[in-house]
């Protein structure tokens, strides 16, 4: 007795969508991550020496952090110790 087996390949199945519509463009997609990011987040900004601003970036880059994360951290170590 001979088996019929349906054979599906990745060619004949159906992908799924995950997005309905137009894909949005750089700039609707960066509009949209500030206007999350508004919603918990408040934006700072700070003049600081050069030689400061090169020493934030080296503790940046020796911690594996970005200057946000890093400024937040600090902020919040300089909170603790005062209380």
């Amino acid at each position: 007795m001979s088996q019929v087996v349906d054979v599906v390949t990745s060619s004949t199945k159906t992908k799924r969508t995950y997005r309905k519509g137009n894909p949005l463009s750089v700039s609707e997609r960066q509009q949209a991550l500030v206007a999350r990011r508004k919603e918990t987040h408040k934006e700072i900004k700070v003049y600081v020496h050069s030689d400061l601003k090169s020493r934030l970036q080296n503790l940046c880059e020796a911690q594996g952090l970005s200057q946000a994360e890093m400024i937040s951290r600090l902020i919040e170590n300089a909170s603790k110790a005062q209380i």
